[in-house]
């Protein structure tokens, strides 16, 4: 049967990190009765932009007047222009963004490259313009992302931190329902997901939900979640870690929390 209520625009985005934890955020955060969420990212606020707001309305699930519309595209947080466009159709919206470790993303960024092209260069390479002399290569996307601080300050210019929120990565593994109850805080919905919806499933190594939003069913990330990562030379991480250093200083003092990836 078709649902009712009407297709609005997304009152809450996740805007970011690739590698972070998104695709988790997304499907812990639909098991709300107060949320419907777009499965697909539809990429309108970087690259289908010019097929207008209507188009992007149109891609929504139907929501009643009490539910918040969701969506995901992880991408708009590097993207220049994503800032301003958000801000132009709601300066009211919602950001959330789910950080983790800048090394540890950035590897596993080129490990999902690697499982689709085979070929491309090896993580030491591509990391660096001169290794010896620790000149990172900060236009390999896999590297710029993890630049928090840098991307932070573009969003800052249209939206005031209290309108966007943090997700630890990590401890949306360690801790999701503490990660979820904090989302729902932000959102202004009731802490309904809790302890009691997750498990953790040791083979995959983080959590799964009990039942899903559309059936009954355990559900864990796709196949293509939790790959195991590339083995890096532990020399190329410690200069890596050196490199985020600054910028994770700078990202915890603007938004006032301690990642602890130091």
């Amino acid at each position: 049967p078709a649902r009712p209520g009407a297709k609005r625009l997304p009152q809450a985005i996740v805007v970011g990190v690739k590698k972070g934890g998104t695709r988790a955020v997304l499907e812990f955060i639909r098991v709300h009765p107060d949320v419907r969420a777009l499965g697909t990212e539809p990429h309108f606020f970087d690259r289908n932009y010019d097929r207008g707001l209507e188009w992007y309305r149109s891609l929504m699930p139907r929501t009643l007047d009490s539910q918040i519309t969701v969506e995901k595209t992880p991408s708009y947080f590097v993207t220049k222009e994503a800032p301003r466009r958000i801000f132009n159709m709601s300066r009211d919206t919602k950001l959330i963004v789910v950080v983790r470790n800048p090394v540890t993303r950035a590897i596993s960024d080129y490990t999902q490259t690697l499982s689709k092209k085979p070929d491309i260069p090896t993580f030491e390479a591509l990391s660096f313009r001169n290794r010896s002399l620790g000149l990172v290569d900060t236009s390999w996307n896999a590297i710029r992302i993890g630049m928090y601080a840098v991307h932070l300050e573009s969003w800052l210019q249209y939206f005031p931190l209290s309108q966007i929120h943090f997700v630890s990565g990590e401890k949306l593994i360690t801790d999701p329902a503490g990660e979820m109850g904090k989302v729902q805080d932000f959102l202004g919905i009731k802490r309904v997901i809790t302890d009691k919806h997750f498990y953790f499933n040791k083979t995959k190594g983080f959590p799964c939900l009990k039942k899903s939003e559309s059936s009954g069913l355990p559900r864990c990330l796709g196949k293509s979640k939790g790959r195991t990562h590339v083995q890096i030379d532990p020399e190329v991480i410690e200069q890596l870690r050196d490199f985020y250093r600054p910028y994770n200083i700078k990202f915890y003092e603007t938004v006032g929390q301690d990642f602890r990836w130091e």
